[in-house]
């Protein structure tokens, strides 16, 4: 593939943009409509080292004020997914998806799904389960929009499957290009037999993992890429981190931009483009079926002394 030029500032004719800024200032200087497709996660709150905590109120307004922009760049065929997890004060949950809902209907916008996307690993809770789950909000500005059902297709449990009546009786009732793949979307499931989509949180031991606290898998944004908008289009990611949007983007063969305030995320971003470009950044596949452990690996085996306890414990 030839390099594409990394432009500091949106024109219509850009392929990638990496503007570092505050969001809401930024996002004030963008045509109307200008965007296919807006994807992001924004700062839950949680007083992560780029982020000012405060309370939920004053979180909420500021919210507010992001999505006004992000709905009027938003084009009338366009979607937005925003991806809030829960915001915790005193030890209490409160589920950013309901308090963000109200904020979308007030400024016109109708909601198509809320997507579960579920993951196996995360910070453990010792006074409340863990929470295994974000939240994808997709919406729409208009009843006319895009949405390639194709493109995100899984394969069918049951593709033999025929009609037993009507006028197709003794057909196939399945779409030969696979089935919808629902609105959950999980690891560690059987995505290719059940319709679940499996896509990892970015960990530690993940291919694509940066210093980044809070890194957007990029086969998460691919998804909606491929769903929601088409080639050529431009995609725009508000807090855009380390750049996992444009990956997904350009990988697409979409134009794509980001906005991002801390200059070192910038930083990784740029390097993790030019490495994909080169062919060396390392991705984990779309769609690629997680590690399954055998039982024979020592890392999945009970420890010994939990089992002599045991024993000792039943005497």
């Amino acid at each position: 593939m030839n390099p594409l030029c990394i432009e500091q500032s949106y024109r219509s004719m850009a392929h990638l943009v990496m503007t570092e800024g505050d969001t809401l200032e930024i996002s004030k200087q963008l045509p109307n409509a200008s965007f296919q497709l807006i994807i992001s996660s924004p700062p839950y709150n949680l007083g992560k080292s780029y982020e000012k905590h405060v309370g939920l109120d004053e979180y909420l307004d500021w919210q507010k004020n992001i999505l006004r922009e992000q709905v009027r760049l938003c084009s009338n065929q366009g979607s937005i997914v925003w991806q809030v997890g829960n915001y915790v004060q005193n030890g209490e949950v409160f589920p950013l998806d309901i308090y963000v809902y109200p904020i979308f209907k007030s400024l016109g916008m109708q909601l198509r799904n809320r997507i579960i996307w579920h993951f196996n690993h995360g910070l453990h809770a010792s006074k409340r389960l863990s929470g295994r789950y974000e939240v994808l909000l997709w919406f729409t500005k208009t009843k006319d929009y895009t949405f390639n059902l194709d493109a995100v297709r899984v394969p069918a449990k049951y593709p033999g499957k025929r009609h037993y009546k009507g006028q197709n009786i003794g057909k196939p009732s399945g779409n030969p290009l696979g089935k919808n793949p629902s609105d959950f979307w999980a690891i560690m499931e059987e995505e290719w037999s059940q319709g679940i989509i499996d896509i990892p949180n970015v960990k530690s031991n993940h291919p694509e993992k940066t210093i980044h606290p809070c890194q957007f898998p990029v086969e998460l944004v691919e998804r909606c890429v491929l769903a929601f908008s088409n080639k050529g289009d431009w995609v725009l990611d508000p807090f855009g981190g380390v750049g996992s949007t444009l990956i997904a983007a350009i990988k697409h063969d979409r134009r794509g931009m980001i906005i991002e305030r801390e200059r070192q995320y910038i930083d990784i971003a740029k390097e993790r483009i030019n490495q994909f470009q080169r062919g060396e950044l390392k991705l984990r596949p779309l769609g690629k079926p997680l590690h399954q452990p055998t039982g024979r690996e020592k890392i999945s085996r009970v420890p010994d002394e939990w089992i002599q306890g045991k024993s000792i414990n039943e005497k």
